[in-house]
């Protein structure tokens, strides 16, 4: 059934295609925290185990919360490796090191680079696209990826 929410198919394809590239972004963010709680090493071992782990439980319910935004829009969400490494902006963790602040150093980046994406995309999304929905939406995203850098840099 055609979706009809007030946003034209057009509007709604092009926020959908900057939706999947945030959702490229935080499966990767997400599997690269996985990896830094799994992989960590030092005599801090056991609260940054914790701490990633926290950290990677919020990145599984932002990936939930915008792949349905992107269903809510009348749209498929991506959902295979090989789409999210065609959209991502991320790289792979490129270090070799397990220290906790190598990996908190290269999570602070990417979610920094993730807030750069999404405050890009606010105005835009409401203003050439009509879809002050999806704005709101990511504007409150912003907010939590600034809370979860704020953590992340406050052990730096």
């Amino acid at each position: 059934m055609e979706t009809n929410i007030g946003i034209t198919q057009k509007n709604r394809q092009a926020v959908t295609l900057e939706m999947s590239k945030l959702l490229a972004d935080e499966f990767i963010l997400y599997t690269k925290t996985r990896n830094a709680h799994w992989n960590v090493e030092g005599a801090d071992f056991h609260a940054m185990h914790l701490f990633f782990e926290a950290q990677y439980e919020q990145l599984d319910e932002i990936m939930d919360s915008v792949a349905e935004r992107i269903r809510a829009i009348g749209h498929y969400a991506p959902a295979t490796l090989k789409s999210y490494l065609k959209l991502t902006h991320l790289t792979e963790f490129g270090e070799d090191r397990n220290g906790s602040l190598d990996f908190i150093q290269e999570l602070l980046s990417d979610h920094e680079s993730i807030i750069e994406f999404i405050r890009s995309k606010i105005t835009l999304f409401a203003s050439t696209y009509k879809d002050l929905g999806t704005s709101d939406y990511i504007t409150g995203l912003m907010e939590t990826h600034e809370k979860m850098a704020w953590m992340l840099r406050s052990h730096l």
